[in-house]
């Protein structure tokens, strides 16, 4: 009874103001809520979905709830966007199921790589944007890519390499240069040169060469491939200058 008395006071006041007088709107909310939470509308758990484990801690610290809190009248669109601010979190959408649980549905950012610029690593998406609660070190399994600015072009260059699985096991690094190409660094310490325009076409021929040669596995310390024309290796020695191989063959 006392709960229905105060929705006829909450609906009367919504007539009366127009909905314009949100301060009153959100006492008389919180008054239904403590009303209802007396006969068991109140909050005993709470369900995250679609989120990793990692993120799921981050979730329930940003969500802020806590045991018994009234249910009704609980403000939904503002506890869905604390959950949207956390770092993992892309989409976000509440649930509330009566009695006394609560669902936070999520979808995840996609953890894309590890990015290491300026002395420190970090996480970042599928665009390019940091995660700012993940830990780097937690991370071991996910591509290296270094260098300022290689975080907004990771997602191509880790594509096209990743449809190439021979050359991604040798990988050790993705590394930026001068804000226009990639280096490839691999495991054995050599470098792949890619050019700053046909990473694709260059990808190819050093897929070809590496079909008929085993290029990969022959100790070069570098392979230049920024002219399209010319593939130049040069020894791991360093004595010798680089040698010169006409259309990849």
């Amino acid at each position: 009874m006392g709960a229905a008395a105060v929705l006829a006071v909450a609906l009367i006041a919504t007539l009366v103001t127009g909905g314009r007088a949100e301060k009153a709107a959100s006492a008389v909310n919180a008054a239904v809520g403590s009303q209802f939470a007396t006969v068991g509308f109140k909050l005993k758990a709470v369900r995250v979905q679609g989120a990793s484990r990692l993120a799921t801690s981050d979730i329930l610290k940003a969500a802020g709830l806590y045991k018994d809190q009234p249910l009704l009248g609980m403000d939904l669109e503002a506890l869905r966007q604390r959950v949207k601010s956390v770092g993992w979190v892309k989409e976000a959408r509440v649930v509330r199921l009566l009695p006394d649980t609560l669902v936070l549905q999520v979808v995840e950012r996609r953890q894309l790589a590890v990015w290491q610029h300026a002395g420190k690593s970090y996480v970042i998406d599928e665009h390019g944007r940091v995660i700012p609660e993940a830990n780097a070190n937690r991370f071991p399994a996910l591509p290296l890519i270094v260098g300022e600015g290689a975080n907004e072009q990771a997602a191509q260059i880790l594509a096209a390499v990743a449809q190439r699985p021979r050359l991604m096991d040798r990988l050790e690094a993705f590394v930026r240069v001068d804000g226009r190409r990639w280096d490839l660094r691999m495991k054995d310490g050599s470098l792949v040169q890619l050019p700053a325009v046909g990473e694709e076409a260059a990808l190819i021929q050093l897929e070809q060469l590496d079909q008929k040669s085993r290029i990969l596995e022959l100790g070069f310390e570098r392979i230049d491939l920024r002219d399209p024309t010319v593939v130049a290796v040069r020894p791991r020695d360093g004595v010798l200058p680089g040698q010169l191989v006409a259309n990849g063959a």
